[in-house]
């Protein structure tokens, strides 16, 4: 059975046309991988210019990335310029409701917490811890909003945090207190 698969795998037994010699096929084989290899080059070239194009469309992306975001700014500014030159409160005012309505569009949202809120580490950044009798650990005030993208923080809000009340130092004779 072995002769029988090696004798099958002998090239020497395959059909040769009788008309071609052996000069004409290796000519055929070399010109056949000659076109090969120009088509494998052809497609390296071209998918290092495809890398080169995202490359180069990757970096435009990022940089014109706030294109829409700027021209949305663009009135505003353009508003507060016109508000300072008549000194008229209610154009800063219409101004800064323009200024938050596009921020709005651009995905930023405020970071406003109440008092009373739980604090949050992610989203605020405590900048005093005050003795109070609201809840501990929850925001008194909030001494500067902070800003989101998406659900990404752009700025943390900087609140003030209560904590719990000490209990003063009581008369140990005394039942009740002094204060």
């Amino acid at each position: 059975m072995q002769e029988e698969k090696v004798q099958a795998q002998d090239p020497q037994n395959e059909p040769q046309p009788a008309d071609k010699s052996l000069e004409d096929l290796l000519a055929e084989a070399q010109a056949k991988i000659e076109q090969q290899r120009d088509a494998m080059m052809r497609a390296v070239a071209e998918a290092d210019n495809a890398r080169k194009r995202a490359q180069a469309e990757a970096a435009s992306g990022q940089k014109y990335a706030v294109e829409r975001f700027a021209e949305g700014l663009l009135p505003v500014v353009d508003s507060l310029e016109a508000a300072l030159q008549s000194k008229d409160v209610s154009g800063v005012e219409l101004t800064l409701r323009q200024l938050k309505t596009t921020l709005e569009k651009a995905s930023i949202k405020e970071i406003d917490p109440a008092a009373g809120e739980r604090f949050d580490p992610h989203r605020h950044q405590a900048m005093a811890a005050v003795a109070s009798k609201a809840e501990p650990n929850t925001v008194v005030s909030v001494m500067q909003k902070g800003y989101a993208l998406h659900d990404r923080v752009l700025r943390p809000a900087l609140v003030t945090v209560a904590k719990a009340l000490e209990k003063g130092e009581k008369n140990p004779i005394s039942d009740t207190d002094l204060d």
